[in-house]
C-alpha cells in the first residue's frame, strides 16, 4: 500500500494510477477513495495520473482521535500534493472533499493547481444561518449524529438505500451491490472520526475559499440531490467562483458519481482538454 506520514504521525493511504498530467480526487463522508474507481479507471485510461487518497479516519488511513477538521484535511491535501511534488494538477472533490479542495486552496493557494471541480460539493455553507437561509437546519445533521450514534451500520445501509442515490424514487435503479459498497466503505472509517467530519462538512463556511479561486472550475450536480441541495450549494458557488461552468443534472441524486458515471466521465474529460 502506498502511504505517507502526515506532520502529527497520520499514516494517508493513497492510490497512484496512470501517467500523465496529475488528477487528485477527494472523496465525500463516510466514504474513501474507492468511491472514485469508476472515474479514475476511465480518466487514468485516458492518459492522466489519478490519485486518491483515504482521508484521515476514513477507510485505510489511520484514525487519529484529533485533526478531524477542514483545516487539517486541506493540510493533509497540501502534504500529499508537496510529497508527490504534483505540479498543474486538477483537483477534484465530491461533497465533504468539495469543501476539502475549497479549503486547500484557501489555504494553500493554486500554485500547483491548474483546474478544479466541485462534484455535488458542500461550499459555499451547508447549515441554515442568518446569513445562510437556504442552508439545512441544525437539527437536520442532529439526526445523522443520533443515526450513526444509534446503529450506524444500519443508518449507512439506510442512507444508500434512501436518498444518498436516490433509491427512494420510483425510477431508481440503484443495485443491491451500490449500497453494499457504500456501506463497506463507511464502516471501514472511523466511528470518531466521521462523527466529527459532520460537524466539518457542515458547519464549516467556505465562502472566503471560493473567492480565492482564480482557476478555471467546474461545478456539477443533481438537480433532485436530497442530501446537499443544489439551491444551497452549487447555484451559490457559482456565484462565487470567479471562472466557475456550472452543470446541472436532472434528476441526479448525490451519489452520481455512480449513478451518473458516464455523464460524469464524459463531463471530465471535456472539461480536462478544453
Amino acid at each position: 500500500m502506498s502511504t505517507l506520514s502526515t506532520k502529527d504521525g497520520t499514516q494517508i493511504y493513497y492510490k497512484d494510477w496512470g501517467t500523465g498530467e496529475p488528477i487528485v480526487f477527494s472523496h465525500g463522508w463516510p466514504l474513501s477513495s474507492d468511491s472514485w474507481e469508476a472515474q479514475m479507471l476511465f480518466l487514468a485510461s485516458s492518459g492522466y495520473r489519478c490519485i486518491a487518497h483515504d482521508r484521515r479516519g476514513h477507510g485505510r488511513s489511520s484514525q487519529p482521535w484529533n485533526g478531524n477538521d477542514m483545516n487539517t484535511y486541506a493540510d493533509d491535501l497540501s502534504e500529499l500534493i508537496e510529497t508527490l511534488d504534483l505540479k498543474r494538477a486538477t483537483l477534484i472533490g465530491f461533497s465533504a472533499g468539495g469543501g476539502e479542495v475549497a479549503r486547500y486552496i484557501g489555504r494553500h493557494g493554486t500554485k500547483r493547481v491548474a483546474r478544479a471541480a466541485l462534484i455535488a460539493a458542500v461550499p459555499p455553507l451547508m447549515l441554515k444561518t442568518d446569513a445562510n437561509p437556504g442552508g439545512l437546519s441544525r437539527e437536520a445533521f442532529d439526526k445523522i449524529r443520533q443515526g450513526c450514534l444509534a446503529d450506524r451500520s444500519q443508518f449507512y445501509k439506510d442512507l444508500a438505500g434512501g436518498p444518498f442515490f436516490g433509491a427512494n424514487r420510483p425510477a431508481s435503479k440503484v443495485s443491491k451491490g451500490m449500497i453494499d459498497s457504500f456501506w463497506l466503505q463507511g464502516m471501514q472509517a472511523g466511528h470518531r472520526n466521521t462523527l466529527e467530519c459532520i460537524q466539518a462538512f457542515s458547519e464549516t463556511d467556505f465562502t472566503q475559499d471560493l473567492w480565492k479561486f482564480d482557476v478555471p472550475t467546474l461545478i456539477v450536480h443533481g438537480d433532485d440531490d436530497q442530501i446537499v441541495p443544489i439551491g444551497a450549494s452549487a447555484l451559490l458557488s457559482s456565484k462565487l467562483v470567479p471562472k466557475a461552468t456550472l452543470k446541472v443534472y436532472p434528476g441526479a441524486p448525490h451519489g452520481l458519481a455512480y449513478t451518473h458515471r458516464d455523464l460524469l466521465n464524459a463531463d471530465l474529460l471535456a472539461f480536462l482538454k478544453a
